[in-house]
C-alpha cells in the first residue's frame, strides 16, 4: 500500500482520491479546509503554496496529483505561488507531480487542439496556465523533479457545479423543463470531459514512467454542442427539450461590474462563440484507454443532479 497525495477536493480532487482508495492506496487529501478522514483517505488542512508544510504532509508518498487552482480571477496573481510549492514539495519528497491542466495554454486556433500544438495564449490566464507547464517542464528537463500534466476540457459528471458550463446554470433548470441559456453559440461543437476520466488518467499517468515529461489530453468524446447536450440530457431524463438560447455577452458585462469571476469569462469567450474540440487520440492510443460514451457520462451528470436537487 503506497501512499498518495491529492491536493484539492473539488469534483477531480475527490474522484482522484476516491479512485486511488479503491486501489488499495492510503491517501493524503489536501485542502485549506480539511475534514474527517474516510477510511484510507486521511484530509489534511494546509495552504498548498507553503512548499514546506506541503512536504511535511506528503512526506513518504509516491506521487502529488495537483487538482486545485486559485480563484478564478486571481490565477495571474497567485498560480506562481502554488505552482512553486508544489514543485518544491515534490522535489523535496521525490514524488511524480502530476498537475490537471487545460486547454487555454494554446489560446484560439481553428483545428482540433493536439499536444504537440505551440501554447501561443495572449491573455492572463492562458499565460498564467502556459507559465505552470513550462515551469514544471524545466524542473523535469533538469532532473529535479518528474512531472506530467493531464489537459482537459470542460468538465461534466458527479460533483461538476459552479466551475462547469454543463452544470449548476443549465441542469437543473433542463431538469425543472426551464429555457436554458448557455454561454456562446449554443450550435458551436464543442468537447467536454467527463470529471472520472481526468481522475482516471491522472492516477495512470502516475504510475507510468513513459508518461512523464510531457502533456497529455485526457480522453474525452467526440463534441457536441451545447444545444445536442442539453437534447440529450432531457432525453435521457424522459423530457421536452427547453428552448435553449445564448446567453448575451451585455449581460455577463454587466454583471461583471460586480463580479470578479464573471468579469473574467470574456477573456475566454472565443471558446464559445466558435468550435473548441480537444484531440485525445495519443493518449488512447498510448494507454489504450478510450473515453466514457458521451450517453453515459451525460446519464450519470443528470442522476447525480437530480439526486443533489431531491435532497
Amino acid at each position: 500500500m503506497s501512499v498518495h497525495v491529492v491536493v484539492g477536493k473539488g469534483p477531480i480532487g475527490v474522484a482522484t482520491a476516491n479512485l486511488l482508495a479503491q486501489q488499495g492506496h492510503r491517501v493524503r487529501l489536501i485542502s485549506r479546509s480539511g475534514g474527517p478522514a474516510e477510511g484510507s483517505i486521511e484530509q489534511v488542512a494546509l495552504d498548498a503554496g507553503d512548499a514546506e508544510r506541503l512536504a511535511e504532509a506528503s512526506a513518504g508518498a509516491v506521487a502529488i496529483y495537483n487538482c486545485a487552482a486559485p480563484p478564478y480571477h486571481r490565477w495571474a496573481q497567485d498560480w506562481p505561488r502554488l505552482s512553486a510549492g508544489l514543485l518544491d514539495a515534490a522535489e523535496r519528497v521525490g514524488a511524480v507531480l502530476v498537475l490537471t491542466g487545460n486547454l487555454y495554454a494554446y489560446g484560439p486556433t481553428n483545428v482540433p487542439m493536439t499536444e504537440d500544438l505551440p501554447l501561443n495564449a495572449r491573455f492572463r490566464k492562458g499565460e498564467a496556465r502556459a507559465r505552470v507547464w513550462r515551469d514544471a517542464l524545466a524542473r523535469h528537463q533538469e532532473g529535479r523533479v518528474r512531472v506530467a500534466e493531464a489537459r482537459a476540457s470542460d468538465f461534466i459528471g458527479p460533483g461538476v457545479t459552479t466551475g462547469g458550463h454543463l452544470a449548476e446554470r443549465v441542469v437543473p433548470k433542463l431538469l425543472r423543463g426551464r429555457p436554458v441559456q448557455v454561454l456562446g453559440d449554443p450550435d458551436a461543437a464543442h468537447s467536454w470531459t467527463y470529471a472520472p476520466d481526468v481522475a482516471r488518467a491522472l492516477v495512470r499517468l502516475a504510475a507510468e514512467e513513459r508518461a512523464w515529461g510531457r502533456a497529455w489530453h485526457v480522453p474525452t468524446a467526440p463534441p457536441m454542442s451545447a444545444r445536442q447536450a442539453v437534447e440529450e440530457m432531457c432525453r435521457i431524463a424522459g423530457l421536452s427539450t427547453p428552448r435553449v438560447s445564448a446567453m448575451p455577452w451585455w449581460t455577463l458585462r454587466a454583471v461583471g461590474l460586480v463580479s470578479p469571476l464573471v468579469r473574467e469569462l470574456h477573456e475566454i469567450r472565443y471558446q464559445f462563440d466558435s468550435p473548441f474540440v480537444i484531440d485525445s487520440s495519443a493518449y488512447s492510443e498510448a494507454f489504450e484507454e478510450e473515453p466514457t460514451p458521451a450517453a453515459e457520462a451525460l446519464a450519470k451528470t443528470v442522476e447525480w443532479w437530480r439526486a443533489r436537487l431531491a435532497a
